[in-house]
């Protein structure tokens, strides 16, 4: 399978703490070469006054001082990086139980979760924990990294019983692709280059996996949906009747001739033709940005959607979500909140706390329904319009929300519609 070279893949990485998730990460810059000489310098004289041997590979990544000082993470770093390959973008995401949001977050558009395990203790609680939210989050494709297997005299016998720790718990979980390799951050083994100690293991380093990684398929390609962010009327000479819808494509593909509907409305048209900066194009796809042009003289504004006429999401008020808290302070039922969806944003208000879930255990805690930071469970939601909306498990965009808090314009939710 051949890959395009600008193709962009994003992933997270997980671990309890001093598991080495920075410590991989930069490792992977370091031998990759995607390093500057001006962040090797700088990094280097840090290591240097911390009294350590050669150049300390997590401060590539760890950006607070807070962190370098720690030696943690705490807010999700993003970084970017490029080989002859792939583009990718990297969250490292903290490890710590009440930075859970900072994960949700770093994890939410990711297509691949690297989950970290120390190799000396093996599947923990954390493991557990980090590999629930993938699943829930439902992130593609997940890489157990075993890691400081050095620390282990490179035992095959002990990544054999990591792997069937980890698969004894992830198989009750929704994950479609897990794989396991073996390797030592610190020294460079299996992260870019094949390792000499390990020779028992036969797969491809990690740089590798994640450079050939097929993510095409990932897109939801079937349902076409086109939320629109702006109706763009230019009244000069040449377009002095041109009406476009511009937004980005959330999914599917959208081709001059096509029979839509725009929702919620239910008015239906036909794609006369596609715009882009570049000129017309024959067909859009997620995540275009174009301008839609239709045949005919129909009321569409910001918040409704393009949809294909024999393919049509849900016009909801009411529905199921599982959301993340985000806030410092408690989820309020009945509050008025702004729900975020693709380009809609309705009022919006909790009108039910199902459950929470302990994601230590996954049991429903059905006795305790406050819903605090970095609580995890399921509401019932009402809005003051109709959203149209798909399940998360089918669509990651027109699936996704978050909530806001009118008084404060803060983010205090982020959910998925089950």
């Amino acid at each position: 399978m051949e890959i395009s070279n600008n193709q962009l893949l994003r992933f997270t990485t997980a671990g309890s703490v001093d598991d080495g998730k920075s410590t991989l990460i930069g490792r992977l810059l370091y031998d990759s070469k995607a390093i500057f000489e001006d962040q090797l310098e700088a990094v280097s004289n840090t290591s240097k006054r911390k009294g350590h041997e050669g150049v300390d590979l997590a401060l590539f990544t760890d950006g607070l001082r807070d962190e370098r000082e720690q030696g943690i993470t705490i807010d999700v770093a993003y970084r970017y990086f490029t080989t002859p390959k792939r583009k990718f973008i990297i969250a490292d995401t903290p490890g710590h139980i009440q930075y859970t949001r900072n994960m949700v977050t770093g994890a939410s558009t990711a297509n691949a979760a690297l989950i970290l395990i120390d190799a000396r203790h093996g599947v923990i609680e954390q493991t557990k924990r980090h590999t629930f939210i993938a699943s829930l989050l439902q992130i593609p494709h997940v890489i157990v990294c075993v890691n400081k297997m050095d620390l282990v005299e490179y035992k095959e016998e002990t990544f054999t019983k990591i792997i069937s720790q980890f698969e004894e718990f992830s198989s009750k979980l929704l994950v479609k692709d897990i794989r396991f390799i073996p390797i030592s951050a610190l020294d460079g083994d299996n992260v870019v280059n094949r390792s000499k100690n390990m020779d028992w293991y036969k797969g491809a380093p990690l740089l590798h996996v994640l450079e050939n990684m097929h993510i095409s398929s990932d897109l939801n390609k079937i349902d076409a949906r086109f939320p629109v962010q702006t109706v763009i009327r230019p009244q000069r000479e040449g377009f002095i009747d041109y009406r476009g819808y511009a937004g980005r494509m959330a999914s599917g593909i959208l081709r001059p001739g096509d029979e839509v509907t725009v929702m919620p409305s239910g008015f239906t048209s036909t794609v006369k033709s596609i715009n882009t900066l570049d000129g017309e194009v024959e067909e859009a796809f997620a995540p275009m940005s174009v301008t839609v042009n239709l045949t005919d003289d129909v009321d569409v504004s910001r918040g409704d959607m393009i949809v294909k006429t024999n393919n049509k999401p849900e016009a909801k008020q009411e529905f199921d979500a599982m959301i993340c808290w985000l806030h410092n302070n408690p989820a309020r039922p009945r509050t008025k909140y702004t729900l975020m969806h693709t380009s809609n944003e309705p009022k919006a208000m909790i009108k039910n706390v199902l459950y929470k879930i302990d994601i230590n255990t996954y049991n429903r805690e059905e006795e305790d329904k406050e819903l605090k930071m970095n609580d995890i469970g399921r509401i019932t939601v009402r809005t003051t319009r109709p959203i149209m909306l798909d399940e998360y498990r089918d669509n990651r965009v027109t699936g996704s929300f978050v909530l806001i808090d009118d008084a404060t314009h803060e983010t205090v939710a982020a959910g998925m519609i089950l």
